[in-house]
């Protein structure tokens, strides 16, 4: 071999070993949110669960979801429907939880699969680990980057754990807090990812989950800090505990605390929602019976789903500037400042909020440019009280107009000030004409 073959052959493994290894230097990824997500865990398509035949797939058209769990060969399924797939496989899992990268036969099969799958119409994103420890952050980072190398145009999807998941599971040591706070940064900086996802399941036998919305604003700040979008994966069920005797334990939500969800996921700024579970074994409550008959839960996210839609997509151009609350401040609550755009006429009341509680109050979620010049101009106003109606009394320098999540239309208020009458848990978004 003459120097010149010999240098050329030295550059070529090199690439091959930093395709494998590096994590930080990922390729720029050209996937895009595209129609804001209505996703849901452990149901059709999911592992473990039922199938995704027509059957299923034509359910969740119906019901306003449109990213679909499903394997290789349900992608021609959900295309049939215009669903979005999540795609799951041996492959996928196998590489992100063991060294199948290091093996080029491994690579090589996975390789195959990749080509096999990434011009699917249908397919939307790679699923590779739930609820990874953060011991496995950089092993995950270079499978992402592996794939998003060979598959620029579909997103590697991995899930997060809840804040209350304790330091074993997050791999983090210290107060919960400031544990979660790292597990977010040490996953962002060393994954690279183009999806934030997480779940957070607030409704317990024993009162209110209370880290809920300090929850949400530690998710917006390490999306808005990465710049991408997230997921928030919220309750639909509750799973049958292994014993009597455990002192927490979601319990099944009914459709005004399902509207609770979809809206505060809605102020935060998310552009993705999902759903624990649609259906699965061990399970009460939930989207479906085991034969596939809607449960109550189906028909009050039907429209919900929609709602969802419709507003995070108007949203998507714009940047969630700030979220606040009035009345209750649950933990990592902010406060509507003095100087806000809009003010509540008349005030709400300032309310204590004790630990465990159904919180009460408004939430506004701020949204505008990203060019700090230009004033916030869209609102998600929401009730947080997601058992009692409330009207809302709003008012600003500028004449208010409305959004009609039904129709897609916005409508004038009648001037600089109104009022938005909120069942309970609902929204409205609202915008400033200048």
């Amino acid at each position: 071999m003459n120097y010149r073959s010999l240098v050329v052959s030295l550059v070529l493994v090199g690439a091959a070993l930093i395709s494998v290894s590096r994590g930080a230097d990922a390729p720029v990824s050209e996937w895009k949110v595209g129609a804001p997500i209505v996703n849901y865990w452990a149901g059709p398509g999911y592992p473990g669960g039922s199938a995704l035949d027509d059957a299923a797939a034509k359910q969740l058209k119906e019901g306003g979801w449109n990213v679909v769990w499903c394997n290789e060969k349900e992608l021609d399924v959900a295309q049939r429907h215009g669903l979005r797939g999540l795609l799951t496989d041996p492959l996928l899992s196998s590489a992100a939880y063991n060294n199948d990268l290091d093996d080029p036969q491994k690579r090589e099969v996975l390789d195959a699969f990749i080509n096999r799958v990434k011009r699917h119409p249908a397919l939307y994103a790679y699923h590779l680990r739930d609820e990874p420890s953060a011991a496995f952050f950089e092993h995950i980072g270079k499978v992402v980057a592996y794939l998003r190398e060979r598959d620029p145009a579909h997103v590697p999807y991995i899930n997060l754990c809840p804040i209350y998941a304790n330091n074993e599971q997050l791999g983090n040591k210290g107060e919960p807090v400031a544990a979660y706070r790292e597990h977010l940064k040490q996953y962002v900086e060393t994954v690279r990812p183009n999806l934030l996802s997480y779940d957070h399941y607030q409704f317990t036998n024993v009162g209110d989950e209370p880290n809920y919305f300090r929850n949400l604003a530690m998710i917006r700040e390490s999306s808005l800090t990465a710049g991408v979008p997230f997921m928030n994966i919220v309750q639909a069920s509750c799973w049958v505990p292994d014993s009597a005797a455990t002192p927490w334990a979601p319990r099944v939500p009914n459709g005004d605390e399902m509207r609770y969800l979809v809206y505060t996921t809605l102020a935060y700024g998310a552009q993705g929602i999902s759903y624990y579970v649609y259906s699965y074994p061990k399970h009460e409550g939930g989207i479906a019976l085991a034969d596939g008959t809607p449960t109550p839960l189906y028909h009050a996210l039907e429209p919900l789903n929609r709602e969802f839609v419709a507003i995070a997509k108007e949203l998507q151009p714009l940047k969630s500037l700030g979220v606040y609350h009035s009345g209750m401040l649950p933990p990592g609550a902010v406060a509507l400042p003095q100087d806000a755009p809009v003010t509540f006429d008349p005030p709400v009341p300032t309310i204590d909020y004790p630990s465990g509680a159904r919180v009460q109050g408004v939430l506004l979620g701020h949204f505008g440019s990203s060019d700090k010049s230009l004033s916030k101009t869209h609102l998600m106003v929401v009730n947080l009280d997601y058992k009692t109606e409330r009207t809302v009394g709003l008012k600003s320098a500028s004449p208010l107009e409305v959004f009609d999540a039904t129709t897609g239309k916005w409508s004038p208020l009648g001037g600089p000030r109104a009022e938005l009458r909120l069942i309970g848990g609902g929204g409205r978004l609202v915008r400033l004409n200048p």
